[in-house]
């Protein structure tokens, strides 16, 4: 797909999407170079919530879909390497916040709500802002949003107290799934929160990834192997930010194949414990290898399990070659590479997830920049009734 010239890729359905995957390395070097620019007003920012409030201030990572799974798979990571002396970090689904948000929001605890959003315009994202702002007191916002021109965006216009990250232009995908608008999201808050990292490291992190990433591009043929089986199901499988990763990974096969194949994820430990019977000889398994040697035996276990039972047909590890292996099949990325925090890990291995599902799409004859035949599941969501919400209203 890669490889395909702009002509065969419109005729396929596929030109939108195959661009916004491959382009991704592009995005997060432009995406570092935001963060590197706006760096002096992150700090003034952050800091400014931390000396205004006594105590640990709570962080809130939302958005809907997608864009809720980018806090599903940074939180993991960041719970270790952020400001927990001065910050918590949760990750709560918009929906989750609209539909009882008397279950999350307290009123009582100062909070940053960190919106990730491709365009800013879905309902449920407005609805939680303005949720947020009815119940919590002393309330700070980081939106996170690839369009300037979104609600969200234009909202935080002027506001002191919300801090505007917008993503590169092209990170505000115009295919149906959102590619390079989760990666360059994930990217850039990793960026903002993780305190432990070095400037010099996170600049390390991002030239890996960059190379990662290309090489995904280059070895496209190696993951068209895997979609050329007989398969109708697909497993994802991971420990910490990389578990919060497989949500991610298994919807872009649910969605650009329009659900004809089917998916599950789960982490590697909790997969015995009863989705594991998904697995027939029809499925392909996944597993985001952690570069931690203690994570990765877990990881690997599962694995060598799955192989030994021989009930499916094709068992990968995903991941780099450093320590502990999977005595089966794996997608190593090069000899070389070096181990990088599960956090950055995620985003080669997030491309890769991408492509299987670009590759998938096309072999069960859909078209991927419009895979919904029926429209009923649309790029930015419609039909949403929103309610009002009074704080004596819940039982």
């Amino acid at each position: 797909m890669f490889e395909k010239s702009e002509a065969e890729l419109t005729k396929m359905g596929a030109q939108i999407t195959t661009k916004e995957i491959k382009q991704q390395p592009d995005l997060w070097a432009e995406a570092w170079s935001n963060y590197r620019t706006m760096k002096p007003e992150i700090d003034t920012y952050l800091n400014r919530v931390r000396n205004e409030n006594q105590g640990v201030v709570r962080v809130i990572f939302t958005g809907a879909g997608t864009s809720a799974y980018v806090g599903d798979t940074i939180t993991p990571y960041l719970n270790r390497t952020g400001d927990r002396d001065h910050f918590q970090f949760q990750a709560i689904p918009t929906t989750s916040l609209v539909s009882a948000p008397y279950d999350y929001f307290e009123p009582e605890t100062p909070t940053v709500l960190v919106s990730f959003a491709r365009s800013g315009n879905s309902p449920e994202s407005v609805k939680t802002v303005e949720l947020a702002e009815q119940l919590v007191k002393t309330l700070y916002q980081i939106t996170i949003t690839c369009a300037p021109e979104g609600h969200l965006a234009q909202r935080a216009e002027g506001e002191k107290n919300n801090l505007v990250l917008l993503q590169p232009a092209g990170a505000n995908d115009q295919g149906f799934a959102m590619t390079g608008s989760f990666s360059c999201m994930a990217l850039t808050a990793l960026l903002v929160f993780d305190t432990r990292s070095s400037e010099d490291d996170k600049k390390r992190f991002v030239d890996t990834i960059i190379a990662m990433g290309r090489e995904v591009v280059a070895r496209e043929g190696e993951l068209q192997s895997y979609v050329n089986e007989d398969f109708d199901r697909i497993t994802y499988l991971g420990s910490g930010s990389l578990g919060g990763l497989t949500r991610e990974a298994q919807l872009k096969i649910l969605e650009l194949t329009a659900g004809k194949i089917a998916t599950v994820f789960d982490t590697s430990m909790g997969f015995r414990h009863g989705p594991k019977s998904f697995v027939d000889d029809h499925s392909l398994v996944f597993d985001f290898l952690s570069n931690n040697a203690y994570t990765r035996d877990y990881d690997i276990d599962v694995l060598e399990e799955i192989h030994g039972d021989h009930i499916a047909k094709r068992v990968v590890g995903i991941g780099t070659d450093h320590g502990r292996q999977f005595s089966g099949e794996n997608f190593f990325f090069a000899k070389g590479t070096p181990d990088l925090p599960e956090g950055y890990q995620a985003l080669p291995d997030v491309m890769a997830a991408q492509t299987i599902a670009l590759l998938s799409s096309i072999k069960v004859g859909n078209t991927p920049d419009t895979p919904s035949p029926t429209g009923t599941v649309n790029r930015v969501v419609k039909g949403v009734i929103l309610h009002d919400y009074q704080p004596n209203s819940q039982a």
